[in-house]
């Protein structure tokens, strides 16, 4: 188990260095895209961006289905069988995924005229931006697939690089292109650009590393029962999860004007990149969870549990320290205007991110463990909460409302995930391991970030002066909320457990971990 703990860290490790480079590119673009695009436009390609969303459904379902059933074929006595999967999972994402993007470059942008309400300009553009973005979404829908050879050997070293080539080639297809034609299209044929590379990056080593494994496209009956079978069911909670994370984007679009979409996604990208470098942390934990299958339930359970308080220790730390620097953060990235906008919708969608991450470890286990149902269940709860919230505090209360929808849909996730994990599991002291390792780490790095938020407001301190002194004061919020999480949890019952996880972490990354 030492190796494959040590195996696991790596892969996070790898997984961690790509969101890196990613986000710290997607960051450091966005505010020379607000800038050349205006806050019009930039709304307008996130209202596109939020239409193509539903597409993500299919193409999620069908990779995380296929990983899962690559991951039980790896010996080479199951070649044969392995090859037909991959062949069928790559016919539906030609087949089906091309009927989509077919579907949303031809009614894409009348739909959206109707929807959000769009006219003059903008409205022109549309045409072009849908074609854009569906053909990227093709792309990456098929790249998904091809990833999840991958996926399955956990060689996260091979999709770190891919996902590091793509960010770097949109990126620099968006400096260049974007200051000669600021329009919505060009932002998002640039996006579409990334993942075209990233299509040709993966299926040239995968034909070079992995030649054998594939397979020409073609449907097999026994085959695609096995894909759709918990395929259909993650249909469902990819569809709830769906509704969680757009609905304030969609109502925005067809309540307000397309700025406030351009605000609000300005702190969600922000909230956003470190939710998603913490779930990419994590998502290693699928194909792990799957290779689990003959321990004990037990055994499984405990290792969920333990992973969840790493993650969730990590979550409340590095969401945690972007609650105090909301303002000054906001304000030396996109200026003055947007800070004023968009911070307390930060702030909120910063706490909603460190509740939602209590659930990804969960839904990794659920997944590994053919538990699609489930997972569906803990989806459409969570979308009906937040999509219900979100309708009707932004009708009363404005555009400020945005994303307290987000913090009731967690809310509600977490009480229904921890309802299942209760009800599902025999392990002794459930309810005081669940407490220990979920709800005290995000609790207390709740509490203290906002104390923190709290306590350099009445400082008055001018953070926005220099980018040095937010980041400085990010870190050491970040890591003042490590250290009273990581106290915390030697309160309990269980603190020789952290101790020991911690110590494992440390010596994996430590000075002379690597040796």
């Amino acid at each position: 188990m030492r190796k494959g703990s040590s195996d696991l860290l790596g892969n996070s490790a790898w997984n961690a260095a790509a969101f890196v480079v990613a986000v710290g590119l997607n960051l450091a673009v966005l505010p020379f895209a607000l800038f050349r695009l205006g806050p019009g436009s930039f709304g307008v390609a996130g209202l596109v961006t939020a239409s193509i969303a539903p597409a993500l459904v299919f193409s999620s379902s069908l990779a995380l289905s296929t990983a899962r059933e690559l991951a039980r074929r790896l010996a080479p006595c199951d070649l044969e069988d392995a090859q037909r999967l991959f062949a069928t999972a790559v016919a539906l994402a030609l087949s089906v995924g091309g009927a989509i993007a077919v579907f949303f470059c031809l009614a894409g942008a009348p739909l959206a005229r109707l929807a959000f309400r769009l006219s003059g300009a903008v409205a022109d553009d549309l045409g072009l931006a849908f074609v854009l973005a569906g053909c990227g979404w093709l792309c990456q829908c098929v790249s998904a697939v091809l990833l999840t050879l991958f996926t399955a050997r956990q060689d996260y070293k091979r999709i770190a690089s891919i996902s590091i080539v793509s960010t770097v080639c949109a990126t620099a297809a968006m400096l260049i292109l974007i200051p000669s034609a600021p329009r919505a299209s060009t932002f998002l044929g640039c996006q579409a650009f990334g993942f075209a590379v990233s299509l040709f990056v993966t299926f040239w080593w995968s034909r070079h590393a992995l030649g054998e494994w594939l397979a020409r496209p073609a449907f097999h009956r026994d085959a695609l029962r096995r894909l759709v079978r918990p395929g259909g069911w993650q249909l469902v909670a990819q569809g709830g999860a769906l509704f969680a994370t757009q609905a304030d984007r969609y109502l925005l679009g067809a309540l307000l004007q397309p700025q406030f979409v351009g605000f609000y996604t300005v702190a969600q990208r922000l909230e956003e990149a470190m939710y998603i470098g913490i779930l990419k942390i994590g998502e290693t934990l699928f194909p792990f969870f799957s290779s689990l299958h003959q321990e004990t339930e037990d055994r499984k359970v405990d290792l969920l549990l333990r992973s969840s308080w790493i993650l969730n220790l990590l979550a409340a730390s590095a969401l945690g320290g972007l609650i105090p620097v909301a303002g000054p953060l906001l304000h030396l990235w996109t200026g003055a205007e947007v800070a004023a906008e968009a911070q307390q919708v930060l702030v909120v969608l910063s706490v909603a991110g460190i509740l939602g991450s209590s659930a990804n470890v969960f839904a990794f286990y659920l997944l590994a463990q053919g538990r699609s149902r489930d997972t569906a269940l803990i989806s459409l709860v969570t979308g009906m909460f937040t999509l219900a919230t979100s309708a009707i505090a932004l009708q009363i209360f404005g555009w400020q409302a945005a994303g307290w929808s987000a913090c009731v849909g967690m809310i509600a996730q977490m009480a229904v995930t921890v309802f299942l994990l209760r009800r599902s599991s025999s392990l002794a002291g459930m309810g005081a391991r669940v407490f220990h390792f979920v709800l005290m780490p995000l609790g207390v790095g709740i509490a203290t970030a906002l104390l923190l938020r709290y306590g350099l407001d009445s400082t008055n301190l001018d953070l926005a002066a220099a980018w040095w002194s937010v980041g400085a004061a990010a870190l050491l919020s970040a890591g003042a909320i490590l250290v009273v999480a990581v106290v915390a949890s030697q309160l309990g019952p269980y603190r020789a457990l952290c101790r020991r996880d911690l110590r494992a972490i440390v010596t994996r990354f430590g000075p002379f971990g690597a040796v």
